[in-house]
């Protein structure tokens, strides 16, 4: 084969470290927002706490570096850190009135699953090497309470991450143990083993015997509803089957969703990164940053290298290298406050272009004034990219006179009835719903029929968008919505 060379010419795009701090941040809640901020205050000691004061020397000087100097290219920005006053701006100041009456909403710090799992943990008798796997299989049981991994995935990670050369087998029997902790159906690798871990903790009786065989044998069949193939097999008569479908949904499908690290459990206690509030007709609103610190570049970093300015002749190589370090952290320090700020800015520009697009909701709680809006709508309000609207509005949470709102659930789609008028597609979902949970359940409305009924009521609604909407709500399709 003949090698030949050729020359190409491509053209990438790479963000800057800033921009990459802001994508990463804007993305972030206000919660995570705290944690980061605490983060890199202990991680970089050229960024401190504080408001910077006011600078009356002239530090020009910095500016005059020379050209031919031994340490590197990146000596000729020096000057910006001499020049400039790191003054935090981060903290947006809004037009509003009650900025030092908003109540900050409390956020629980409970538990965690896996604080709840170790503490459990103490009380078996494992050796050292069995101690640390257990903790492993827990280190990866996820929110809702199922093993991520698989065990012989888990047995190479040990073996690389911890030298530790346990088998799958050995494995197997801790997750049994760990199997054995509360809450019941904890560990599971799937669905049917959760169901089945519950119910050998149930006491005895013929209704959980039953429910036991229909989930070890029949799981598939009993998931998809065909009863009557349950009922043939096991010689059970439809009352019984009822009380075994009435145990078996008495069971939780999430063992680990009690615990604090749960959407569920945090929909109550979430910290709004957004306070929009109405008085006398009018809105005002500001972002939640009451536990955001003032940031500011450290003062003896920035002395550090006016003296490299001053002394670079006589320096050392060790002190050069010093110094390097300290333009490294100086980096970092200024593009995180700068990212901070810029994230604020980008929250504060959105929030606003939805208030604005959702006016009527926000004055009077109405869910039927919410107006069709989606992610290009804002994006062309605010001059960001739909890509940027898209991370703001994840995650996010505003609290309003009624209630705390995930930003999401201001987004829909725009229809339209037989008469023209123009409505969002959450009020079509609404009407959907309505149907399904008024159906019989021993003949539940198939797609097509509750297109007919939306059409009845003036929406001309397909049955694929049916379909997606009802899906968009995670309601199951008429065949497992079936009961007997």
């Amino acid at each position: 084969m003949a090698l030949k060379q050729q020359l190409q010419l491509k053209q990438q795009q790479k963000l800057s470290p800033l921009q990459m701090q802001v994508i990463k941040l804007t993305e972030m809640p206000a919660l995570e927002l705290e944690e980061r901020i605490k983060q890199e205050l202990e991680d970089n000691p050229a960024l401190e706490e504080g408001y910077e004061a006011d600078e009356s020397d002239d530090l020009q000087d910095g500016n005059t570096l020379d050209g031919d100097d031994n340490i590197t290219q990146e000596d000729l920005t020096l000057g910006d850190y001499l020049n400039e006053e790191e003054i935090p701006d981060y903290r947006l100041k809004d037009n509003n009135k009650q900025t030092s009456d908003n109540k900050e909403i409390p956020f629980a710090v409970g538990e965690s699953l896996s604080e709840y799992l170790l503490d459990q943990l103490g009380e078996c008798d494992f050796d050292e090497e069995e101690q640390k796997c257990a903790e492993y299989i827990i280190g990866n049981i996820n929110e809702s309470g199922y093993l991520d991994r698989t065990l012989p995935a888990i047995s190479d990670d040990l073996i690389f991450q911890q030298n530790i050369d346990v088998s799958p087998e050995k494995l197997e029997k801790i997750l049994h143990i760990v199997q054995t902790f509360d809450p019941a159906g904890i560990g599971a690798r799937d669905l049917q083993e959760c169901l089945l871990l519950q119910l050998e903790r149930k006491e005895s009786s013929p209704v959980v015997e039953a429910a036991t065989l229909v989930i070890r044998n029949y799981f598939n069949e009993f998931s998809k509803r065909h009863y009557d193939k349950i009922m043939k097999q096991l010689n059970l008569d439809e009352d019984t089957l009822k009380e075994v479908i009435r145990e078996i949904t008495t069971l939780n499908p999430k063992p680990g969703s009690n615990w604090g690290d749960s959407l569920a459990q945090t929909m109550n206690t979430v910290v709004p990164d957004f306070i929009v509030e109405s008085y006398n007709g009018e809105l005002f609103f500001n972002l939640n940053s009451r536990n955001l610190p003032p940031l500011k570049v450290n003062r003896e970093y920035s002395d550090m290298l006016r003296g490299y300015s001053e002394n670079k002749e006589s320096m050392s190589t060790d002190a050069k290298n010093a110094v390097l370090f300290v333009k490294q952290k100086l980096d970092s320090a200024r593009w995180f406050i700068e990212a901070v700020r810029q994230r604020q800015e980008t929250l504060q520009r959105t929030m606003q272009a939805i208030i604005d697009l959702q006016y009527d909701f926000f004055l009077t709680g109405d869910e039927t004034q919410l107006r069709p809006m989606i992610l290009k709508d804002v994006a062309e309000r605010t001059g960001y990219d739909i890509s940027t609207i898209s991370r703001v509005s994840n995650s996010k949470y505003v609290q309003t006179n009624f209630g705390v709102y995930p930003l999401k659930y201001f987004f829909s789609e725009s229809m339209q009835t037989d008469t023209g008028e123009e409505i969002s597609s959450r009020e079509v979902k609404a009407i959907l719903r309505e149907s399904i949970e008024n159906e019989d359940k021993r003949k539940p409305l198939t797609d097509d029929r509750l297109s007919d009924i939306l059409r009845e009521k003036g929406y001309i609604i397909a049955r694929r968008t049916v379909a997606k909407y009802r899906e968009q709500m995670n309601i199951p399709i008429a065949r497992l919505r079936k009961e007997i």
